[in-house]
């Protein structure tokens, strides 16, 4: 009967020792297996294996990484994500993960989902790692570039093109922030010889456009942003940058077109360009008086960023535009309907008689004369001057200057200036105690309501 039990209990342990003996020769046998499959393109066979292991033994990041790597594959960057965040927390470099290859690949994942500190952090880790690539020193300064830190950026461009002097994107950035310095020859070299060495570099081309557009060569600028558009990586901003040269020159249609391009190119509607792009579009929209729809331009925007330049004022500002039917149709409709508009509100609400009408580009001047005066009819006419605006910036001084001048040119006895869009603060001082009365948003919609009635 001992002898039984002895000989149960002996073949337990080796029953026990040979599971052992037999997982430890199979683990690693299956985490072999992973990373061919991944280079096969069997990425669910490889995440099935990687999650068994992992279900086995949390603490091995190794299964973690290549588990990362195989939803890098299907693309599944949300889940690849969470598991190099493991692995940089946890793992111990050199235990089957090349800490170099790890962080390039972190780095970059971290990019897309505009993690910007964070890749920075593993770009310059890998500077010291592996200081004879060139691209760590352009990464990092890439992103210091875009942090607005042009000083910091500036010098690790300048190491990468050390490096590698035939790295046509560096002497490009280089070419840009030299220009931004106001180090124009400097930079007109760097950005030559960046499109020396690789002229099918098209990246170039956007920041070449950028130097341009800032020189006022508007003809030159869209040229090198059109070429620009075939690269990928700066399609979106060249387009951008396209459509903002348009905006210069006041071609907004153009300049639509191009932003409206720009927006369709982001189909998850998450990059940070698109909101200027946007933003440019409803300026678009604005400038050629169609209200609706930069009010939707600017609704989509505030709904990503509160935050976003001007655009809770601009929402604030045209909020009166859903109650009010006859301020909409002052900044809305076309230049003929604008004035007869302007023509109802001068003889209507303000009881003049009107002897000229003018469209201007910012709106519509008219010259009167009170009714039942027949002043107006003597040698000496006593006429008074009115000028609606719709731009949609604030009037500035220098506008009523130019208004007291035309009213002293033409013997003017007072003048009203009416604008949607408010004064400047210089505008209001300028025009205490002269013969003009500055009439802002408010008493206009008034005006317009005393006229319709």
């Amino acid at each position: 009967m001992f002898t039984i039990i002895l000989i149960s209990i002996m073949t337990a342990l080796v029953a026990s020792l040979f599971f052992v003996i037999f997982k430890n020769i199979m683990s690693p046998k299956k985490m072999e297996a992973i990373p061919k499959l991944i280079k096969q393109g069997k990425t669910q066979n490889a995440i099935r294996i990687a999650k068994q292991i992992i279900a086995k033994d949390q603490k091995n990041y190794l299964a973690h990484y290549y588990l990362g790597k195989a939803y890098l594959k299907e693309n599944r960057k949300e889940l690849a994500v969470i598991e190099y965040k493991m692995v940089n927390e946890n793992a111990l470099f050199g235990e089957g993960i090349n800490e170099v290859n790890f962080r390039k690949e972190f780095a970059q994942l971290l990019l897309q989902f505009n993690q910007q500190n964070d890749a920075l952090t593993n770009y310059l880790l890998l500077t010291k790692l592996d200081p004879i690539d060139a691209d760590n020193f352009y990464q990092v300064g890439r992103i210091y570039e875009q942090q607005n830190r042009y000083d910091l950026a500036l010098g690790f461009m300048q190491k990468c093109a050390i490096i590698d002097k035939k790295h046509a994107k560096a002497h490009a950035e280089i070419g840009l922030m030299l220009y931004r310095t106001k180090q124009f020859n400097e930079a007109k070299k760097e950005i030559d010889m960046a499109l020396k060495l690789s002229p099918e570099t098209y990246s170039s081309y956007y920041y070449l456009g950028k130097i341009l557009k800032d020189a006022k060569d508007i003809p030159g600028a869209l040229k090198a942003f059109e070429k620009a558009q075939r690269d990928q990586e700066v399609k979106q901003k060249a387009i951008i940058e396209h459509g903002s040269c348009y905006l210069v020159v006041n071609r907004y249609d153009n300049a639509a077109v191009d932003f409206q391009r720009a927006i369709d190119l982001d189909k998850t509607d998450s990059i940070p360009e698109t909101l200027y792009a946007r933003y440019f579009l409803a300026l678009c929209y604005e400038k050629s008086r169609k209200i609706d729809k930069a009010i939707e331009q600017w609704e989509a925007i505030y709904k990503h960023n509160k935050g976003f330049r001007d655009v809770s004022a601009k929402l604030s500002e045209y909020k009166d535009l859903q109650a009010n039917d006859y301020l909409k149709d002052y900044l809305t409709c076309s230049n003929e309907e604008f004035s007869l508009i302007c023509k109802n509100a001068t003889m209507k609400a303000l009881n003049l008689q009107i002897l000229t009408c003018d469209m201007k580009k910012w709106g519509c001047q008219i010259s009167a004369v009170n009714k039942g005066d027949d002043s107006w009819m003597s040698v000496r006419k006593q006429v008074i001057m009115i000028r609606y605006y719709r731009d949609p910036e604030p009037v500035a001084d220098q506008q009523v200057i130019e208004a007291l001048d035309n009213m002293k040119s033409q013997n003017y006895v007072k003048g009203y200036m009416f604008s949607s869009s408010g004064f400047t603060t210089t505008a209001k001082r300028y025009a205490e105690n002269r013969p003009i009365e500055l009439i802002e948003k408010q008493k206009l919609e008034a005006v317009l309501s005393k006229a319709g009635d």
